[in-house]
Formats: structure tokens, C-alpha cells, sequence
């Protein structure tokens, strides 16, 4: 069962912070050992590989491209290997590769789709060649993982794709868990070892910590610290996984610390940012969207076609996020905890998502940072669509007291780059605030008239004014309020949404949809 705090308890009489993989019962005569579902990060590597060694019930194969087969090694040195492991391989040359998982058109090794091949190739062959003998008893998995570590000359970076394929049940269905992992240690063979820890942590997780995707997502750091790895993409699937809301999960990524950023489609599928954004024109607009109303949208619109009228745009290879920072997400409880509300913000995401928006969760708080991490996957024009009072943060030197060339270090950061900032207008006391009624201190005015002359800023011109009247806040207001006439403000199909579900505090079921 689920105790209140989210965690798995036991009410039988097991070992008590132990809890059986397939479900709460009492041990067997057998001595079927019951299994941790609360975190323990004093287990070590080796004991987890020997943990999985010792149980009978799991068996399967590792199949590893890159960076040596360190995580089936780790399963070797623990002892008892012989009860998981019924094969291990590695194709590291390309063209044995492609005769065994399919030529890659791209001729891309470290990806997600080689890694889908395969796990697809060794679950396929694990089931073909042993199901009949041990189906009845043993639940089998496949590990893969294709990983490029520093090369000789450190001119690369390292990161890898991870994945295991395992069934939780004998005769079960199969689930995925598929991971992108970078490599920060400067050295190979320090980045092989990280690998191999994440590697024998991802196997235990899938089969001793699946019921709670927090714990499942903490455990993967076990032995391991945060400057060593990032995990910018974790997906979850199966039947046995479908509590599971890969959106929670990339949150989660940001909030403690695995990534900086997660992104994930309108689907609610997450993606590994590099693998949708390289190479690619971006459009970022940054916004709470509690919830998007028809402003964001006009923002949105323009500055995206704004954006692409420049001359060194490709409009066919253009991405547009919606992107959701931390900070905007911990607003709404500030007053309370701090912590973030995980409805609210599924109910931000699932507004986003019926729009058809590619989500962007990330702890930029700073613009300079968002952009200087974008360039690092994409060296295409980049754009930034903000609303004026944006403008004006941005050019406030308080925010930058912690950097020692202050607002100049910063701007070098944000500008530097191919980036142009698309300036969305806003309506104070009946005057319209742009960026030529833009007032700023005289020391400031020259480095932003550069700015303007460079075309590094420009004024969003084709706008709908009566958008400027309309605030999020009072939207919000209103929709809590419940009187008729909010629905103007805000999209048909987030105004049917809002409704259907109850969001942000709306009450008035009793309201008729205006169209």
C-alpha cells in the first residue's frame, strides 16, 4: 500500500522497510527475500548487483556499445553471476553493428533509435531461445546501452543512451525504461566506471523500485553525484509502468538537480533535448500560463512569424517551446512551502498540450542562461519571444550582483550568441510600453541602443491591441469567481478544458460555454 507521504509501506509482518517486488506478502519457506521500495542509498553498487544475482526469478542479457562493458563487469565481480547473465556482447565496430541491429541511416550509434534496436534484437532473442524452458519461472530483461565516452584527445563530450527491457511477472509483458545520460567526469575510464554504476542502479531500480517514480529516479544517483552525470531524459512504459506520468518525471529531473532542462511533446512523451533541438531554429516563449490566454497566444503568433521573416532563417527547420521554469511553478505556494504543486502543474501541461505546445521545464531563471544552454545544442538563429515588463528585467543590474562583470557578463551571454529578442507590447495607464518608450538609467543607453542597431532587439509590430487589456491575474480571478464572460479572454478549447476539469479553482458548473 501507499502510505500518505507517496511512500510503499508493508502491513504484513515482512522486514520492515522491505517490500516484496510483486506485491505485499509475508516471506516465503523459500526465503524469497522481500525487496527495498524505500530508497536505501547505503546499498552499494556491488551489493545490488549481487542482490540481482541472488534472486531467481531474473534473468537476461547486456549488450553494450561504448565505453567497455562495464555494467555487465560489475554483475561478473559480484559473485553468483551465473543466475542473471545469459549473455553479454558488444558490436563495436559499425558495420558488425549494422549486421546485427540494422543499418542507421544516419549513421548515428549513440541515439535513442540504435539503443530501441537493440533491446528489441536481444528481449527478442532472450524470449525466442528460453521462454519455453523458463518462462513459467523467470522474469527476463534485456540491458542495452550505446555510450561514447572522452575519447583520446578529450575534443568530445561524453553521454550515452541506457534502456532495460523487463518483464515484472513470469510470462508477464515486457515494460521499457529508457534513459540519456552525459558524462561531466574528465576522464575515460572515470566515466566508464559512472557508467557502469548507472547501469547495475537502472536494473535495480526497474525491479525493486517500479512502484514509486521519485524513489525509482533517486536511487539512479546511488554511489554516483550530480557532477559526474546528468540524466536530461528518463521515459517510462509498459503495463506495469502506466501509473507512471513521464511529465512528473521530467519535472522531477529539474527540481532535484539531474538536468538543467527536460522537454517533452504534446503528447506528454518526453525527449532528450538534444535529439529534437539540434541543428534547429528555436522559438522560446517563457510564461506561467496559469493559464494561457489568448495574449500568450498573440505573443506567440507574432513573434514566431516575426521570427521567421529574418533572412538567416530556414522556416522549415524551426522548433517552438513553451517553456515553464521552477521558479514559475513554485510561485503559486510560495506563502505556503515553496514546494510545487504537481496538479497544477499537469493542468498547466495538459492546457499546453491540447494546444499542440512542445514543453520546455527548466531552472533558468536568468534569460543569458536559457540561451547560453540552447547554443550549446544548436548554433542556428535562436529567438526569444517576452513581454515588455521582461525587457525591463532584463536590463535591471540587480540581477546580476553575483556576477563579477555584472550586466556585461551576462549580456555576453545572451547576445552574444545568434539569438533575437522579439518584444511583445504592454498597456499601462492607457499608453502603450515598447521598446521606443523603453526609459532606462544614462549609463545604460548606449549599450542598448547597440543592441537595437545590431538587431538583437526589435518590437513585435503586428499585434492585436485589444489583447493588451488582459491580464493573466485577473483571468484567473475571474475563472475562480465564476461569472460568465471569462471565456473570451482565453481559447475555446482552454475555456472547454477549464470547465470539463475544474481547473484553477473554477467553480461553475452550471455555466453554458460561450462560442
Amino acid at each position: 500500500m501507499l502510505a500518505k507521504d507517496g511512500r510503499n509501506t508493508c502491513e504484513k509482518k515482512c522486514i520492515p522497510e522491505y517490500f516484496p517486488r510483486t506485491g505485499c506478502g509475508d516471506r516465503s519457506p523459500k526465503k524469497t527475500k522481500c525487496m527495498k521500495a524505500i530508497q536505501n542509498s547505503n546499498i552499494g553498487t556491488k551489493q545490488k548487483a549481487l542482490d540481482i544475482n541472488l534472486d531467481p526469478e531474473i534473468y537476461g542479457t547486456f549488450a553494450e556499445i561504448g565505453a567497455g562493458q562495464d555494467v555487465a563487469a560489475n554483475f561478473f565481480k559480484a559473485g553468483a553471476s551465473s543466475g542473471t547473465i545469459a549473455k553479454t556482447m558488444s558490436a563495436y565496430d559499425m558495420l558488425f553493428s549494422d549486421a546485427i541491429y540494422g543499418a542507421e541511416k544516419k549513421r548515428r550509434y549513440v541515439s535513442e533509435n540504435r539503443l530501441i534496436a537493440m533491446l528489441d534484437r536481444e528481449y527478442g532473442l532472450l524470449i525466442e531461445r528460453l521462454a519455453e524452458q523458463r518462462s513459467a519461472t523467470t522474469t527476463f530483461f534485456a540491458f542495452s546501452d550505446t555510450v561514447s565516452a572522452l575519447n583520446y584527445h578529450k575534443t568530445n563530450s561524453g553521454h550515452g543512451w541506457m534502456g532495460v527491457r523487463f518483464q515484472l511477472k513470469p510470462g508477464g509483458e515486457y515494460n521499457d525504461v529508457v534513459l540519456h545520460v552525459k558524462l561531466s567526469d574528465n576522464d575515460n575510464n572515470l566515466q566508464q566506471q559512472a557508467v557502469g554504476i548507472l547501469g547495475v542502479n537502472l536494473i535495480y531500480a526497474c525491479f525493486y523500485h517500479n512502484r514509486n517514480s521519485l524513489t525509482f529516479l533517486l536511487s539512479l544517483m546511488d554511489d554516483l553525484s550530480k557532477d559526474r552525470i546528468q540524466i536530461d531524459m528518463i521515459r517510462f512504459e509498459g503495463p506495469d509502468l502506466s501509473h507512471v506520468d513521464n511529465r512528473l518525471v521530467s519535472l522531477h529531473l529539474v527540481r532535484y538537480g539531474f538536468s538543467d532542462a527536460a522537454v517533452f511533446g504534446p503528447d506528454g512523451k518526453n525527449l532528450q533535448p538534444s535529439e529534437v533541438l539540434y541543428k534547429k531554429h528555436i522559438v522560446v516563449v517563457r510564461g506561467r500560463f496559469r493559464p494561457i490566454i489568448n495574449v500568450h497566444l498573440d505573443m506567440l503568433r507574432t513573434g514566431v512569424r516575426q521570427f521567421m521573416e529574418e533572412l538567416d532563417v530556414d522556416k522549415t527547420n524551426v522548433v517552438i517551446l513553451a517553456e515553464l521554469t521552477l521558479q514559475s511553478l513554485q510561485e503559486r505556494n510560495a506563502e505556503l512551502t515553496g514546494e510545487i504543486d504537481e496538479k497544477d502543474f499537469l493542468d498547466r501541461v495538459d492546457i499546453l498540450s491540447s494546444l499542440g505546445q512542445m514543453v520546455m521545464i527548466s531552472n533558468f531563471h536568468e534569460y543569458y542562461k536559457l540561451v547560453a544552454y540552447l547554443s550549446t545544442i544548436t548554433k542556428l538563429k535562436m529567438g526569444v519571444v517576452l513581454g515588455y515588463p521582461n525587457l525591463e528585467y532584463i536590463f535591471s543590474e540587480d540581477h546580476y550582483q553575483d556576477l563579477p562583470g555584472g550586466i556585461l557578463e551576462s549580456f555576453a551571454a545572451l547576445f552574444s550568441r545568434k539569438v533575437k529578442v522579439f518584444i511583445y507590447p504592454t498597456l499601462r495607464d492607457g499608453v502603450i510600453w515598447n521598446c521606443e518608450r523603453f526609459n532606462l538609467p544614462p549609463h545604460l543607453i548606449d549599450l542598448y541602443r547597440y543592441l537595437v542597431a545590431n538587431n538583437k532587439i526589435e518590437d513585435i509590430l503586428d499585434y492585436n491591441k485589444n489583447n493588451l487589456n488582459v491580464r493573466t491575474d485577473k483571468v484567473l480571478q475571474l475563472i475562480k469567481q465564476g461569472p460568465d464572460g471569462w471565456e473570451e479572454f482565453v481559447p475555446h478549447e482552454v475555456a472547454a478544458m477549464i470547465k470539463e476539469r475544474s481547473l484553477f479553482g473554477y467553480n461553475g458548473a452550471t455555466l453554458v460555454l460561450q462560442k
